[in-house]
Parts: C-alpha cells; structure tokens; sequence
C-alpha cells in the first residue's frame, strides 16, 4: 500500500518543485500525430500547498517569496513523522515512518495559499443541513462496531478513493496519474488504487448505470480537454458529496513538462455552492508502480473479528 522505496529515493533525489507556466502564456506543447495537443506521460501531482486558504492567512490569496519558505519550512517540521513529541496516541496517528510519506516539499510556483481559486477566499462553501446529517451518519457507522464489509469506507476496501477521486487531489502518496489517448478516447491511470478511467470522446451519452467513480465523457475545447462526469453511485463520497455529484474536470498541456487541472464540483445536496481548484501537475520519468492494496492486507478481516468479540462481550 506504500509507495515503493524506489520511486521515494528518486523523489529525494530530483525534489518536489513543480514547474508551471501561467495560464495564457505561450508554450510550445506537444501534440499528437492526429494534431490533438499530447497529454500522454506520467504526471506528479505533490505539493504542501493546502486545499484550503489557512485561517490565519485568510486575507492573502499568494504569499512572497519569503513567506513562502518560511511556510514551508513550517509544513514540513509539523508533518514530520519521526518527531515523538506529543506523547504515545500522537505517535500512533502519525502511522508510518517520514521516509514513507510522500506530500512533496513545496507549494507550488504561483505561491497561491490554495488550491481552492473559487470562492475567491480559497474555501469550500459550506455543507448543507442535508450533508451535515449524512456526514454525522457515516462518522457514526465507522465509529460503531462493524457489521459487514460494506460497513467500512471504500477507500479501507480498497475500491477508489484516497488521491485518484475523481477528482484527482494531493493526499499522503502516490500521486502520479498517467495519462494515455487515442483519437477518440483518453485515459487516466491513477497509481493509487490502480483505477483507470475510460473516457470516450466520440460524443455518447453518459447512460444511466451509477458507477464507482460516475461516468465520463469528454471533448475538446480548443487545446483543453473537458471531461463530464456524473452518474455516481449513492456509496460514492467526495468530501461527503451524494449520487448528484457534478464534476467538470479541465485538462491542459501548458509546456513539455507541465499540466494544468483544473475541476469544478457542483452538488446542491451537499454544498451551498459549486467550487474550483487548480492544481498543477509536472512530468515524470519515473513509471507508475503497481497499486497492490488487497495483498496481504489482513485489515478487513481484523476489523470483523474484533467486532465479533466486542458483540459477544456485550452479549454476556
């Protein structure tokens, strides 16, 4: 389930900064043999800086270049893994040792405070009561003795989740997608979880079978690829999002080797309003690793034993 030695190595080796060209700057970027702009290759999505603006930098969207290292001189000491202060249940919460974290060691070039660019105060808008009672229900079930399988989170069950959404968001490791196309589909191949989403471009509908990841449909506009997903399936969450997700995902080759995604989720049952993200992506010359979750992961059957034991503990 971790990312494997190699690739972290490689990692320490050739650093984290993620070069970006700024939208609307001219780029000299590679197409394809049928003249469609060329978003094949692996691409490394690691950066510190948050999903959301920080609430004590609540008035500034970017930072200078000097408050920009001390931030990130800040991250990185408070997300160390080797540190042992904080006493013995502190310990525990970080999991695994640094060396096997991979969040990157930079923000990105910009030095935007967020990868949220709308609403303008870099926020996710708020839940809706609706949302806020499925978030507590799910809190409730993960937290009580587990029933069945089902009980547990997809990504626990090694199903989606984690960094490869969609959408795609920066998360603990493995955050590398390879992208592959033809004329009239492309695909993303996410490392983490090994999902692989198939996407026509040949204008079909998008049917009315939910999915896991929902189904999507993309186009071109101009040198942007625009993929259209809906149709999830009610077990489905994205930060506590329900079946009505809405996502618009826009996929641009700004330069040899850097991408801009950008995506747009749109819910009324779980937000007060739809929101955006940017986040920049570099090219990669390591592969992508096999994702192998299930192989002796003995997690699942633990969990069901010990709850076994609690009910009949409970039951005596």
């Amino acid at each position: 389930m971790k990312t494997p030695t190699a690739r972290l190595v490689a990692m320490l080796v050739f650093g984290c900064l993620i070069p970006v060209v700024a939208a609307g700057q001219d780029a000299t970027a590679p197409r394809t043999a049928w003249g469609a702009p060329d978003l094949g290759g692996v691409w490394d999505f690691r950066t510190i800086t948050p999903l959301e603006r920080p609430a004590a930098l609540k008035d500034k969207a970017v930072l200078t270049a000097e408050e920009a290292a001390a931030f990130t001189q800040q991250s990185l000491e408070g997300r160390n893994a080797d540190r042992r202060d904080g006493g013995a249940r502190r310990d525990i919460e970080r999991a695994y040792n640094d060396f096997w974290w991979d969040r990157g060691t930079a923000v990105i070039e910009t030095r935007r405070t967020s990868l949220v660019v709308n609403p303008p105060d870099g926020r996710i808008p708020p839940l809706t009561d609706a949302a806020a009672e499925r978030a507590a229900e799910r809190l409730r079930v993960n937290q009580r003795p587990t029933e069945d399988p089902e009980d547990r989170p997809l990504g626990e069950r090694c199903i989606t989740g984690f960094n490869s959404g969609p959408p795609m968001l920066p998360a603990a490791y493995n955050m590398n997608v390879q992208i592959f196309q033809t004329a009239d589909h492309v695909v993303l191949l996410n490392e983490m979880v090994h999902n692989a989403r198939i996407i026509p471009l040949d204008g079909s509908t998008h049917g009315t079978i939910p999915q896991w990841t929902g189904v999507s449909r993309g186009h071109w506009e101009g040198d942007t690829l625009v993929v259209e997903t809906k149709n999830f399936l009610r077990e489905t969450s994205f930060r506590n999002s329900s079946k009505n997700l809405h996502l618009i995902e826009r996929i641009q080759r700004l330069s040899e080797g850097a991408l801009l995604y950008t995506f747009t989720v749109t819910d009324p049952t779980t937000w007060t309003q739809s929101w955006t993200v940017e986040l920049p992506m570099r090219l990669s010359d390591l592969p992508i690793f096999e994702y192998a979750c299930h192989e002796g992961n003995y997690g699942m059957d633990g969990t069901l034993s010990g709850a076994r034991v609690i009910e009949r503990k409970s039951g005596e």
